[in-house]
């Protein structure tokens, strides 16, 4: 199965289920009758989470208020095909990485993805399966179980051998390597050119982009001593004396390995329901799982800040003045929700929740 690229039309807005769960303490109340639910199985709830859960931690989103595709309508990324096959879409990718890579590696994981784990430490959960390439997951819960759909960006792989180098001392080798990308960088995080996703601020405060999003940086010269031959369109060839290093991420266009293919699916298959944390959707490789779960019977719970890809599919059998066991869909920070959930939960009591200011969804009228 190959990585697609994201569905792109534009999502409805979000319709709360059940009505009370328009408010934190609503939310908390409906996710903890979610969790809590007589026919959930110990421990058998699993988390697909996606960007949104990183937000508070610094990163942008991608369809979010603030997020890449939003303010960037140009932006494009870099294919497998052609990252594999030319040299200049390779120098164009770790440029562009070259200069992101700071804000990545001075973010740590916020107060959600502590949550998850203590949800786990309470037994409420059985795996969590993430979109995201951050690593925040395993940093937050390293006893809790996490499935990286897309991989990884704290590595990179040759595509000769696999071998995998670590990330951070590969931003150290292209800044020995490019002594006027660093010079560059340390120029774009004075001014602040890298704190917002906005092209024309990013181009006030000094950072040139292309028209479809690729950043201006000084050229990359090869290491000495190594050569990296191409062919006629920029492939690289036997002969040359360097491989090709490649972050750890599942790009677009590349097809997820088949192993962890096979691990969410039985993920998703071994639990009793699913709750999203931070994701539109609009990967189909999550949005398959979420269908696979409605398919299978299983309650599904949403906590997204904006639409959903297909919620009203997900959502059309669940009843509009329930209390959250049979489905939650909720638009609220997860920052918040999340931390004030476990308290909840902590205290062993769920009350009921009341249909006050029910708002009917738009397919159960």
């Amino acid at each position: 199965m190959q990585l697609r690229i994201p569905y792109t039309a534009p999502l409805p807005p979000a319709t709360i289920l059940p009505a009370t769960a328009s408010t934190i303490t609503g939310a908390v109340a409906a996710l903890a009758d979610f969790l809590r639910s007589p026919s959930a199985g110990h421990g058998k709830t699993v988390i697909l989470s996606g960007a949104g859960i990183s937000v508070a931690s610094g990163l942008a989103d991608y369809r979010g208020s603030n997020g890449t595709y939003t303010l960037n309508k140009t932006y494009r990324p870099v294919y497998y095909h052609e990252f594999c096959a030319n040299h200049e879409a390779r120098k164009r990718y770790w440029a562009r990485s070259f200069l992101g890579w700071t804000t990545l590696h001075q973010s740590r994981p916020n107060k959600a993805h502590y949550a998850v784990g203590q949800l786990g430490e309470l037994g409420m959960l059985s795996k969590v399966i993430t979109q995201n390439v951050d690593s925040f997951h395993l940093m937050a819960h390293p006893k809790l179980k996490t499935l990286e759909l897309h991989g990884y960006l704290r590595n990179t792989v040759c595509l000769s051998c696999r071998t995998e180098y670590s990330r951070e001392r590969f931003q150290k080798d292209l800044a020995d390597l490019n002594p006027a990308w660093a010079v560059f960088l340390a120029e774009m995080l004075e001014t602040g050119a890298l704190s917002t996703e906005e092209p024309a601020e990013r181009r006030r405060r000094g950072l040139k982009t292309n028209p479809d999003g690729d950043v201006d940086v000084p050229g990359v010269d090869p290491p000495e001593g190594t050569k990296v031959e191409q062919d006629s369109d920029g492939a690289w060839l036997p002969s040359s004396t360097a491989g090709i290093l490649k972050p750890a991420v599942i790009m677009f266009g590349e097809s997820i390995p088949n192993a962890v293919k096979l691990a969410v699916e039985d993920a998703v298959d071994e639990a009793d329901r699913i709750l999203v944390l931070g994701s539109s959707l609009a990967t189909y490789s999550a949005w398959r799982l979420i269908k696979r779960a409605q398919e299978q019977g299983k309650p599904v719970g949403v906590a997204n800040l904006g639409g959903v890809r297909g919620e009203e599919q997900f959502f059309s059998k669940v009843p509009v003045n329930g209390f959250g066991r049979d489905g939650v869909r909720c638009s609220v920070p997860l920052e918040e929700v999340m931390p004030a959930l476990v308290d909840r939960l902590r205290l062993g009591s769920v009350p009921l929740i009341s249909n006050e200011a029910f708002r009917p969804a738009p397919w159960g009228r």
